[in-house]
């Protein structure tokens, strides 16, 4: 006879992602909203950047605890990367550099602010998880005489 199912309520997963597994999900994504925007809006700088704060968000959350620093550090990778399809140029490589380059400069208050939120998030993050530590570690010594 088979075994009855847990009645039990499942806790979800807490999965979370390497520093790099982190990084890499946020440049797919950047370069994925960077496709749909050229395709959609025709290349709209502002949406581009209002899409990169989600972003940064996801990816502040579900980096695991110990890559917590890696977060902040590839988000201006992925908004660079995911400027590629939404950059403009009339053909030439030079051309197209200097439109990859101008986007970066007039886009760069929504990069600020991306990376701002998720080194908060992520500073928020490392401060409860050292008071997760101290409030166990006093748990489990006794008090002092």
């Amino acid at each position: 006879m088979p075994a009855a199912p847990d009645p039990s309520p499942r806790r979800p997963s807490h999965a979370r992602l390497t520093g790099l597994g982190a990084g890499l999900l946020a440049v797919a994504l950047m370069l994925a909203l960077g496709c749909v925007d050229r395709w959609l809006g025709g290349a709209s700088l502002t949406a581009y950047g209002v899409l990169f704060l989600p972003v940064s968000v996801l990816t502040a959350l579900w980096v695991r605890p110990g890559d917590l620093r890696a977060a902040p550090v590839a988000l201006p990778i992925a908004f660079a990367v995911g400027l590629l399809p939404v950059a403009d140029g009339d053909g030439g490589l030079g051309s197209y550099a200097m439109g990859l380059l101008t986007a970066l400069a007039t886009q760069a208050a929504w990069l600020y602010a991306g990376t701002l939120v998720a080194a908060l998030l992520v500073l928020g993050r490392r401060v409860a998880l050292v008071a997760a530590h101290r409030r166990a570690r006093n748990r489990r010594q006794p008090a002092a005489p």
